[in-house]
């Protein structure tokens, strides 16, 4: 049997994303009777979730019409399998098993293909990211010196308090544990540095267009953008900026990119 034949029943749904239907793959694995490949799902359902994974996005139970002969059709169940859940069902089984040795090679060489992927496009959208917040920060300096903003610092304090529920750029710099030569947009993912450019355009943009003068109206504009940032991140059901992990210093990811050139 080749790894091939794990592509072959693979599914594609519309929005690209891949699954494999679990009565389809339990007779590759060698299991006899779909009943007894049920364990090995719950099994690696358990794994998904010690692995902080969310197990709905990986096994989605579902109700299908099938063909019993005759024309007839009979609803049975099964489940919708990600990439991911299939390798955890494979590195359940028994390895002395060929099936099961052939799936754990296949699905974990996959797997980590896509790991590196994904690893690849958060690298270029991150170090894209960080470019653009460069950009980003000179307007908005150039948008506070036109409103007589002198102690910028104070200014940009005021963002990040409302954006980070009250941490200054000190609290964040200790937060992340960085050295002090460290700045900490070298040290925020694409997800953090996506929330603070949204901040940065959108107070630069209120300003001009509320003609908005004097340092303490700028301090407070720039604080409650920040904070109506942060209200729009929860409200989407996303993770507050304070609570995102930091990555390490943005020149790793450069050094991969180019290292791909």
């Amino acid at each position: 049997m080749q790894n091939t034949i794990f592509e072959q029943i693979k599914h594609v749904k519309e929005d690209g994303t891949e699954y494999w239907k679990a009565r389809e793959l339990y007779k590759l694995l060698g299991y006899g009777e779909y009943l007894k490949f049920i364990p090995a799902i719950n099994k690696a359902k358990e794994s998904c979730r010690n692995s902080s994974q969310a197990v709905l996005d990986h096994f989605a139970h579902v109700s299908e019409m099938v063909l019993i002969g005759s024309g007839a059709k009979k609803e049975i169940d099964d489940c919708h399998l990600s990439r991911y859940a299939c390798y955890l069902i494979a590195q359940n089984g028994d390895p002395r098993k060929e099936e099961i040795a052939l799936a754990q090679t296949y699905f974990a060489v996959q797997t980590r293909r896509q790991e590196m992927n994904q690893e690849l496009m958060e690298d270029f959208t991150r170090v894209f990211l960080r470019g653009d917040m460069t950009e980003k920060n000179k307007k908005l300096n150039s948008a506070a010196k036109d409103a007589g903003v002198t102690r910028y610092s104070k200014f940009h304090d005021s963002g990040y308090m409302g954006l980070y529920g009250g941490e200054r750029q000190k609290d964040i710099h200790a937060r992340k544990k960085l050295k002090p030569n460290e700045k900490i947009l070298d040290h925020m993912g694409s997800e953090e540095l996506g929330a603070n450019i949204f901040r940065a355009t959108q107070t630069a943009a209120k300003m001009k267009r509320e003609n908005i003068i004097g340092e303490n109206k700028a301090n407070e504009a720039h604080f409650s953008v920040g904070k109506k940032v942060r209200q729009t991140i929860k409200e989407l059901g996303g993770v507050v900026p304070e609570k995102l992990p930091t990555p390490n210093h943005i020149r790793g990811a450069r050094k991969r990119l180019k290292g791909r050139v």
